[in-house]
C-alpha cells in the first residue's frame, strides 16, 4: 500500500475535504460512543441470563469505557508514527472481532473480555485520531466542526437505543451483538476517509525532512552528503529525533493543562454511571423496556443539538474567548441533573431530566477537545486529546462499579446519582477557582508591571534632564573660555 503523500500547509483549509473529515468523525462517534451507550441496554438481559448483581454486571460497561480511554495514547501513538487511516481501520477490526466473539459468551469473564477489553481496545485507535484530526483541518470554524463531528454520539444513541431494544427482542441479545459486530465494521470506510495533512507547525527538522515532496532537490542533496559525510549528523539527527518526541508532550509542563486533567477525573467519574444506570432505574420506577429505550433515544437526539448550538455558539466573535467558560458552565448543570434525578420517579418526569442532562452534556463533550487545543496548540493536539481520554480510563472503570454496590447497599438509586452529581460539581467549581486565581495573577502582575515602568520613565526622564543641564553647563564654560581668550588677546 503506498504512502500517502502529504501537503504541507502554512494553516488549517476550515474547508474543502476537511468537511469529509468531518463526516468520517461524526460516523466513528457513532461506531464506538452511541455503541458503547447501547451497552447499557444490554444490562438487565446481561443479569438476568447470568444471574448475578448490579455491581458484577457493571464492570462491563466500565471495562469497555476504561479500554477505550486507557488506550487512547497509543491510538495517538499509532496515528502520529503510522497514519491515522491504519489506526482507524485496525481498531475497527478489532472491535467488531469484540462484538462479535461476544455474541458466544457463556460468562460474564467472556464479556470482559470480549466485549469489555477487546472492543474497548479497537474503539480506543479510533476515537481519539479521528477527533485530533479535525482539529488539523479547521481553526475558525474549529467548534462548529467539533460540533458537527461529536454529534454523532448524539445521532447513534437516538437511532440505536430503540433499535438495539427491537434486536433484542426479536432476536436476544446475542443476535443483537452478533449485528453490532457488522456495524461496526464500518469505521474501516471511516478511516479510509482521513486524508493526512501536515502543517507548518507541526514541521520539524528531521531526517524525515528527505523524504518530504515540499524539500528541494538542492535542500535533498546538500542533506545527503551531510548524512554521508560527517557522524555528527546522524547524532544530530537522533537528538532532533528526541527533541520532537519531547515536544510532542511538553504539555505536561503547563500549569492549564495538569488543571483541566484533574478537572477531567472528577466529571468523567461522575458522568458515566447515568448512562449505564439510566434505564435500569427508568425500570425500577414502573417505567416499561420500551419507554425506558426512549428515555436514552432523548437523550441522545438533545445531544446533538447540544453538539451543534454550543459548537456554533462557541464559534461567535463575542463568546469565543469563553470557550473555558461555556464548558465548565456546561459541565456543572449535567451535575445540577444527577442531584435532582431521584426525585424524579415516572416516565413525564424523566423526559425533562433527559432533555437537559443530554443537551449539556452535547455541549461539554463538543468543548473537550476545543478547550484543549486552546490550552496546548495544534501541534500537540493529538496527543493531548489521547492524555485527556487516557484520564477518563480509571474514573469510567471505578464508577459504574462503586454506584452498583451502593445500589445494592442501599437498595436505591439515590446515593449513586447524588455522588456523581457531587463529581461533576467539583470538576466544575475546580476550573472555576483556577480561571479566578490565574486572572488575579494577571492583574497583579500588570499592576506590577505598569508600577516599573512608571519608576523606570521617571529615572529615565531624570537621566535626561539631568544630562540636559550638564550640556547647557559644559556650553556656557565654552563660551565663558572663549570670551577670556580673546580678551587677552585684545
Amino acid at each position: 500500500m503506498a504512502a500517502p503523500k502529504k501537503v504541507l500547509l502554512a494553516s488549517p483549509p476550515d474547508g474543502g475535504w476537511g468537511w469529509m473529515i468531518v463526516v468520517g468523525c461524526f460516523l466513528v462517534t457513532i461506531c464506538t460512543r452511541a455503541v458503547t451507550r447501547c451497552i447499557s441496554i444490554f444490562f438487565v438481559e446481561f443479569q438476568t441470563y447470568f444471574a448475578q448483581d448490579y455491581a458484577q454486571t457493571a464492570w462491563i460497561h466500565s471495562i469497555a469505557d476504561c479500554a477505550t480511554m486507557l488506550c487512547a495514547p497509543l491510538g495517538s501513538f499509532i496515528s502520529n508514527h503510522l497514519s491515522c487511516q491504519v489506526g482507524i481501520m485496525l481498531g475497527g477490526l478489532l472491535a467488531s472481532a469484540g462484538l462479535i466473539l461476544s455474541s458466544f459468551a457463556t460468562s460474564l469473564e467472556h464479556l470482559y473480555f470480549s466485549l469489555g477489553v477487546l472492543t474497548g481496545l479497537g474503539f480506543a485507535l479510533c476515537y481519539s485520531p479521528a477527533i485530533a484530526m479535525v482539529g488539523k483541518y479547521f481553526n475558525k470554524k474549529k467548534a462548529l466542526a467539533y460540533g458537527i463531528a461529536m454529534s454523532g454520539s448524539g445521532i447513534g444513541t437516538f437511532i440505536l437505543a430503540p433499535v438495539v431494544q427491537l434486536l433484542i427482542e426479536q432476536f436476544s441479545w446475542r443476535g443483537a451483538l452478533l449485528i453490532l459486530g457488522g456495524f461496526v465494521l464500518n469505521l474501516c470506510v471511516c478511516g479510509a476517509l482521513m486524508r493526512p495533512i501536515t502543517l507548518k507547525e507541526d514541521h520539524k527538522h528531521s531526517p524525515e525532512f528527505l523524504e518530504q515532496e515540499y524539500a528541494s532537490e538542492a535542500q535533498k542533496q546538500d542533506l545527503k552528503q551531510l548524512s554521508s559525510c560527517s557522524p555528527l549528523f546522524k547524532a544530530w539527527s537522533h537528538e532532533c529525533l528526541c527533541c520532537c518526541s519531547w515536544q510532542e508532550y511538553n504539555f505536561f509542563l503547563m500549569p492549564d493543562f495538569l488543571v483541566l486533567a484533574v478537572s477531567v477525573l472528577f466529571m468523567a467519574y461522575g458522568c458515566s454511571p447515568l448512562f449505564v444506570y439510566l434505564v435500569p432505574y427508568a425500570l425500577s420506577v414502573g417505567v416499561s423496556h420500551q419507554q425506558a429505550a426512549f428515555l436514552m433515544s432523548i437523550l441522545g437526539v438533545i445531544d446533538i443539538v447540544g453538539n451543534i448550538t454550543f459548537g456554533w455558539l462557541t464559534d461567535r466573535r463575542c463568546l469565543k474567548k469563553y470557550r473555558y467558560v461555556c464548558y465548565l458552565f456546561a459541565v456543572g448543570m449535567d451535575g445540577l441533573c444527577c442531584l435532582f434525578l431521584p426525585v424524579l420517579q415516572s416516565f413525564p418526569m424523566l423526559v425533562p431530566f433527559s432533555f437537559t442532562f443530554g443537551y449539556f452534556d452535547g455541549a461539554y463533550v463538543t468543548l473537550i477537545p476545543v478547550v484543549t487545543a486552546d490550552v496546548v496548540g495544534t501541534a500537540s493536539l493529538s496527543s493531548a486529546l489521547g492524555v485527556v481520554y487516557f484520564l477518563h480510563a480509571l474514573p469510567y472503570l471505578v464508577s459504574p462499579p462503586i454506584a452498583g454496590w451502593l445500589v445494592d447497599t442501599t437498595s436505591s438509586y439515590t446515593a449513586s446519582f447524588i455522588l456523581c452529581g457531587f463529581s461533576m460539581i467539583f470538576s466544575s467549581t475546580l476550573l472555576c477557582f483556577a480561571r479566578l486565581a490565574k486572572k488575579i495573577k494577571r492583574t497583579q502582575l500588570r499592576s506590577l508591571t505598569r508600577d516599573t515602568d512608571t519608576k523606570q520613565q521617571n529615572w529615565t526622564n531624570g537621566t535626561a534632564a539631568y544630562s540636559v543641564s550638564g550640556d547647557l553647563d559644559q556650553k556656557n564654560v565654552k563660551i565663558l573660555a572663549t570670551e577670556a581668550n580673546s580678551y587677552s588677546n585684545r
